[in-house]
């Protein structure tokens, strides 16, 4: 967090020198203390997000790769199926994910992908509303939950 801080100062500065980085080093140390004692945050949070920065990365991979392959297959269901072809559907399924936060990942990974959209989160339910009947396949073990249950641990 502290470094986040200091690069947003000198961005903001849109200068470097030696007394904006002395200046801007003081204010995230400031910034940076303000956070840990009133808004819940610790030192320790930073040393988990460094660790599994690499797990984030191959989850974003992830998304952007599945979100390009849902839209190939959208435009094929949308041109070249007929209309009455097309069957939407509602699916409720439980997620194996334990925090909150991760559900949350899940639900937007979902509405991120077109033809799905996170109807709605109840606990470990989430009801989805897809385009067609076959891209709900799968909606219940797809690789965004495999990827999160990695991240998962040490999260809340």
């Amino acid at each position: 967090m502290f470094i986040l801080f200091f690069v947003c100062w000198i961005v903001f500065n849109q200068a470097f020198t030696l007394e904006i980085a002395i200046f801007g080093v003081v204010l995230a140390a400031l910034m940076l203390a303000f956070v840990c004692r009133f808004m819940d945050y610790s030192i320790k949070k930073d040393f988990v997000l460094l660790k599994k920065f690499p797990a984030m990365l191959a989850y974003a991979f992830v998304l952007i790769c599945e979100i390009v392959k849902a839209n190939f297959n959208l435009f094929r269901l949308f041109f070249l199926h007929s209309k009455d072809k097309r069957e939407p559907v509602m699916v409720t399924f439980e997620s194996k994910l334990k925090t909150r936060t991760a559900r949350v990942f899940l639900a937007n990974a979902i509405t991120l992908t077109p033809g799905t959209i996170t109807v709605k989160v109840k606990g470990n339910k989430l009801t989805i509303h897809c385009y067609d009947k076959s891209l709900a396949k799968g909606l219940d073990n797809t690789i965004f939950e495999k990827k999160l249950l990695k991240l998962e641990e040490g999260w809340d």
